[in-house]
């Protein structure tokens, strides 16, 4: 490995991203949970390739991701993803491999065993075809899924809402970004799936939820909002208050879309009064929202709606809300401009 490192970064330094003077073609490839997704995107904006294999038929007879299984799940499903995005490229823009300036991989956060089948494949493929290798933070690219087909540019204040982090994040430019606030408990995703099981729903639970919560009236419950300084989130409180609720109808008729609607209300309005306190504070007209919570229709509304305030609010197209390759390839071009070491580890939390 060694002898092929030192010959893959002996060349001249490639510089990567809008200053580097020409198009850049990233591969990217996402497996930090239970997608398997590869993608090529031509200067971090346009889709030129976007494959999605998913895990969600075979989780749900478990009632959540179980980490093993979706490793080999990956491993199953890797080659035939990056088969299909170099398919996809050919009849699109006549691209071959030769022609990729860099191939990128999630480094983290996420599952161990899942990131090491797409970041390994990432690596073998940048070995292959003797071109950089550049590891993205999960978390990252999710902001950068905002990117594709728009021309939004920073600065702007992003909530970033998914099943493991809920962060509201200052973003001064495409490399400078700041978390100014986050969930000190659970996150917003992980409340859903919660809430989800507490009234009978099946895995996965959180687009279900928002779903009967649609149907349900908002305000049948006064739910608990918590009071946490600054920025900041928590969400267990409310996951213990709606648990007492669902137990106050163990005789009775339990009103499940009326329980959903009150919990997306909470939530919803919680996390916009946050949101528009940091807005207030920077003086910032852009708002964009990323993650796979984003995808929720009363959160997504809730946001929307800042446009009657005055704001410019992105969000990505619901097939780049959860987790894609896509977004991975934006992150590559436009948080870097040079390429990472072969040798980068995953990691599972947040640095």
């Amino acid at each position: 490995m060694k002898n092929i490192k030192n010959k893959l970064f002996s060349k001249e330094p490639v510089t990567i991203g809008p200053e580097s003077g020409y198009d850049n073609y990233i591969m990217a490839i996402e497996s930090s949970c239970d997608e398997t997704a590869c993608a090529i995107v031509k200067n971090g904006r346009e889709v030129i390739a976007n494959v999605v294999a998913s895990q969600i038929k075979t989780h749900a007879q478990f009632g959540g991701v179980i980490p093993e299984i979706a490793a080999r799940e990956h491993l199953d499903s890797i080659n035939i993803v990056i088969d299909e995005a170099f398919k996809q490229a050919k009849e699109k823009a006549n691209l071959k491999p030769e022609d990729i300036t860099a191939f990128a991989g999630t480094v983290g956060p996420g599952l161990v065993g899942c990131l090491l089948v797409g970041l390994n494949a990432a690596k073998t493929l940048a070995l292959t075809y003797d071109k950089p290798f550049i590891g993205v933070n999960h978390l990252n690219a999710h902001l950068c899924g905002n990117y594709l087909d728009t021309d939004l540019k920073p600065p702007f204040m992003a909530l970033l809402v998914s099943g493991g982090h809920t962060q509201i994040i200052d973003v001064k430019s495409y490399s400078e970004q700041t978390i100014i606030g986050e969930t000190i408990d659970d996150a917003v995703g992980e409340a859903y799936d919660k809430v989800a099981r507490l009234i009978g729903l099946p895995y996965p639970g959180g687009p279900k939820l928002d779903k009967l919560a649609q149907e349900g009236n908002p305000y049948a419950f006064k739910l608990p909002e918590a009071r946490v300084d600054g920025y900041n989130f928590s969400f267990s409180g409310l996951k213990t208050a709606v648990l007492r609720l669902v137990k106050s109808f163990e005789k009775k008729e339990m009103p499940v879309k009326d329980i959903c609607a009150s919990f997306q209300e909470t939530v919803s309005s919680t996390l916009l009064h946050k949101l528009k306190k940091a807005l207030e504070s920077s003086g910032y007209k852009q708002v964009v929202i990323a993650g796979g919570v984003a995808a929720n229709s009363e959160i997504r509304k809730k946001i929307f709606n800042l446009q009657n305030e005055g704001y410019n609010v992105f969000a990505p197209p619901m097939k780049y809300c959860t987790d894609n390759a896509a977004m991975v390839a934006s992150c590559a071009y436009f948080n870097t401009n040079t390429y990472d070491d072969i040798n980068t580890e995953v990691f599972s939390r947040v640095k």
